[in-house]
């Protein structure tokens, strides 16, 4: 979107990432095409031209879509004329970006709402101010529940409580407390003294998260009871289902729902299948009784940074290998 608005021409590869399911990308054509651009896919490439520039269009998302809304945020930020953007998402990251173009001079209505009216600069390019990044609200997650599935009391700092209010009170259903800091930037989960099972339905902001879903499932099979995932937003994200089972985890799946029974969690050598998978493994292998490898660990470092470091640092027996 941003690249076709500045040059009118651009060419972009079809996306990769994680084999969690279809992301097709028809959403962002048929929006651009609307703004008036032409889109060919040649040779694995997306080619887009807009001789005459992006113009401001109605744009009605059949689905929700995260990367699509901004996508089109950011085209419509220098289109010609205004955008109305109808089902837009509503995910901090979208809210991130409209902000940081809102305060470089764009005039933009509804942020934080299912409808956004941009009025675009015409092709003037912006002045962006120095921007600073939100929280990971999913790197923040996966470390409260490091802190969850280890009994371990852990505060994490520079988040923000407000933009995980569904993962919390999932943990508070588990039995877990929080002692959240008058801002919102510091989280400290407490130990629970028994974890309770959970039922989980994945949704869209502000609903519970598929990014948190496999971090969940570690988290249940440790559990004391019986605990079901229903998996609303991708079709093949309970991949790590089968390497929990190696641990020792009691995993049945009907379709998009999982049904974990509760128990103990042995170490054991699994494989990454996706970015999410693998914190999943890990926070596993951190209440297994004994060694766990976790083998293509590259997909960790596309979400974490310095994870083994960072529960090195509290304690975890972690170390990083060569293979």
């Amino acid at each position: 979107g941003p690249l076709l608005a500045r040059f009118r021409h651009c060419e972009v590869s079809l996306p990769g990432g994680c084999a969690i399911g279809a992301r097709p990308i028809d959403l962002h054509l048929s929006a651009l095409e609307k703004m008036g651009a032409e889109v060919k896919i040649e040779q694995g490439y997306v080619v887009c031209t807009a001789k005459k520039g992006l113009k401001g269009a109605t744009i009605n998302f059949d689905k929700i879509t995260v990367t699509g809304t901004e996508n089109i945020v950011m085209a419509a930020a220098l289109a010609s004329g205004t955008t109305h953007i109808i089902n837009a998402a509503k995910e901090p990251e979208v809210i991130a970006v409209c902000n940081a173009l809102k305060s470089a001079g764009i005039d933009i209505e509804g942020i934080g709402t299912n409808e956004i009216l941009i009025k675009g600069s015409g092709g003037e390019l912006l002045c962006l101010d120095e921007i600073s990044i939100i929280p990971d609200r999913i790197e923040a997650g996966t470390y409260l529940c490091a802190g969850a599935i280890t009994g371990s009391r852990i505060t994490i700092t520079h988040a923000c409580a407000a933009h995980l209010g569904a993962v919390l009170a999932k943990f508070e259903d588990m039995g877990f407390k929080f002692e959240i800091s008058s801002g919102g930037d510091e989280i400290t989960i407490l130990p629970a003294s028994k974890i309770k099972p959970v039922e989980i339905i994945t949704s869209e902001y502000p609903g519970f998260p598929t990014d948190m879903q496999a971090q969940f499932m570690a988290l249940a099979c440790i559990s004391s009871g019986v605990s079901t995932i229903d998996e609303r937003l991708f079709e093949n994200r309970f991949m790590h289902v089968s390497e929990l089972s190696r641990m020792g985890a009691d995993i049945r799946l009907n379709g998009h729902i999982a049904t974990i029974s509760g128990g103990k969690l042995n170490g054991a050598d699994v494989m990454a299948t996706d970015l999410r998978a693998s914190s999943a493994l890990v926070l596993a292998a951190l209440a297994a009784r004994g060694e766990s490898k976790i083998h293509r660990i590259y997909h960790l470092d596309r979400g974490y940074e310095r994870l083994e470091a960072k529960l090195g640092a509290l304690g975890a027996d972690i170390q990083r290998l060569e293979e």
